[in-house]
């Protein structure tokens, strides 16, 4: 799934959007079906965490990408990448003076939402501050270090993921996040510095917000650009001990999330199992 580097990242290539006229919508989900934007002008395109909103007049477009999901921009009339039955979201703007309209397209959309732009605040309440957000400096980064807070029991790599918490961290940087400060992604929160994770994680994302490839060692070559990500069995790059894998959660949408982390640079409580020890009974 998409992090919020990779959405922030989106948000920004269709800046292109805002001022342009929609000459058509087609959004091709039961409950939205009869939505149109037709000759709205675009007014905003911005992220919050993994989410992706769209401005036209007094309505916004919500969409998540989920596991699959992509967004393609073509010239009107040229012929899509992917098939046309994968697409939820259709939309023709017009184009620069005297060139050929442009058509957006999501395709394998994991969510479409339309709602009054009125409702925005309440329809994103259940979401903590975007880490990349505008915010962040002004109380957003105050407000994810008080909902980490109020667990101090939780494992610090559950409460990273949560979106509920903070929104934007997914799998890849937390755990980079937990091996840069030397912390198991098990540990409980109460027993971690939470200023010093959630000042890694803004630095982390928001040098990858613009990057086409996510780079955390400082190296940009194939393999090379994580500390532990993806890297079981294969040495540490501090201090040569394997890398190690497990599973780590507490029920919800991350039951049982893979997690990497350095035994030696990690030292931390052994609640984790390996997936092949995982008990009967849970799914």
């Amino acid at each position: 799934m998409p992090e919020g580097d990779s959405v922030y990242r989106l948000a920004h290539r269709m800046q292109f959007m805002v001022g342009r006229e929609v000459l058509s919508t087609s959004i091709r989900v039961p409950a939205h079906a009869v939505a149109s934007f037709d000759g709205r002008t675009v007014g905003k395109v911005w992220p919050h965490g993994k989410h992706l909103f769209m401005k036209f007049g007094d309505d916004v477009l919500h969409t998540h990408l989920k596991m699959e999901g992509t967004w393609s921009v073509h010239r009107l009339g040229t012929r899509w990448r992917k098939p046309g039955h994968t697409a939820r979201v259709v939309l023709a703007v017009d184009g620069a003076p005297e060139d050929t309209p442009i058509e957006v397209v999501g395709h394998d959309l994991g969510l479409v939402r339309v709602f009054p732009f009125a409702e925005y605040d309440r329809r994103v309440a259940h979401l903590g501050p975007d880490v990349l957000g505008r915010d962040w400096f002004d109380g957003g980064r105050d407000v994810a270090k008080h909902r980490m807070l109020r667990d101090p029991g939780r494992p610090v790599g559950t409460a990273l993921l949560d979106q509920r918490t903070l929104a934007g961290v997914g799998n890849e940087f937390r755990a980079e996040v937990c091996f840069l400060c030397g912390v198991h992604p098990a540990t409980p929160v109460g027993d971690v510095d939470v200023d010093r994770i959630l000042d890694v994680t803004r630095r982390l994302m928001w040098a990858n917000r613009l990057s086409p490839v996510r780079v955390i060692t400082g190296i940009n070559r194939p393999g090379q650009t994580s500390f532990v990500f993806g890297r079981n069995h294969r040495a540490c790059r501090r201090c040569g001990t394997a890398i190690r894998k497990g599973t780590l959660g507490e029920g919800g949408p991350d039951l049982e999330r893979i997690i990497w982390w350095c035994p030696t640079c990690q030292p931390g409580p052994a609640t984790c199992r390996s997936p092949r020890t995982r008990p009967r009974g849970r799914r």
